[in-house]
């Protein structure tokens, strides 16, 4: 099972661009059309093309994207899985960013829109988008719990569902590795804001 991902702050505000679902981006195919049937000394030329790097980081917010099994993005979209290529997948991270998953040849990327679920990761503080996908845990429960009890169980609930078996983050959740960093810190997150309303 993957390590859990911690979720880095964004300077950028690419919440500015145009919500979207998802982007086909058309390579460009001016060089070879230029080179498409060119002889040299009266034979074909049959020199291989040069093979495309590898986009590590997302088109949109620049941040370099977490790699991802494409069985995960077939489980997340909502979309017709006709538009998934055989290329590899990358989940962007970053809050403010529309991007969720990009195509590491550069040519698509995925909004939230397109997918079946919301993604914690561009709603930090939202009561209601699930922190953890498997067994339903939300900001809002979590407050909740510590609110009525003075703490949360939702770690250690996890732990029992994981050695239960019953774990299936590679389908569920949209990054397609363990909840657990995510919901440690959402914990402690909501933990500090309780603690002045404590206080008084």
């Amino acid at each position: 099972m993957s390590d859990c991902c911690s979720v880095p702050s964004d300077s950028a505000d690419p919440r500015a661009r145009a919500e979207m679902a998802f982007t086909v981006v058309a390579p460009d195919q001016s060089a070879a059309a230029d080179d498409c049937c060119s002889t040299n000394g009266g034979e074909t030329s049959t020199a291989a093309a040069p093979q495309a790097a590898t986009v590590q980081h997302c088109p949109v917010c620049g941040k370099r994207g977490k790699k991802v099994d494409t069985q995960t993005v077939k489980a997340m979209l909502s979309v017709s899985l006709e538009e998934i290529r055989p290329v590899g997948y990358r989940f962007c991270r970053t809050e403010a960013c529309t991007v969720v998953y990009f195509a590491e040849d550069g040519s698509q990327v995925f909004g939230e829109t397109a997918l079946r679920e919301q993604v914690h990761q561009k709603h930090l503080d939202a009561e209601d988008v699930f922190v953890c996908y498997c067994f339903r845990h939300t900001p809002g429960t979590i407050r909740e719990e510590i609110m009525i009890t003075g703490e949360s169980t939702a770690v250690a609930r996890i732990n029992a569902g994981i050695k239960a078996g019953q774990c299936a983050c590679e389908v569920r959740n949209p990054q397609g590795s363990c909840c657990l960093g995510n919901v440690t810190a959402t914990v402690k997150r909501v933990q500090a804001a309780l603690e002045p309303m404590a206080a008084d």
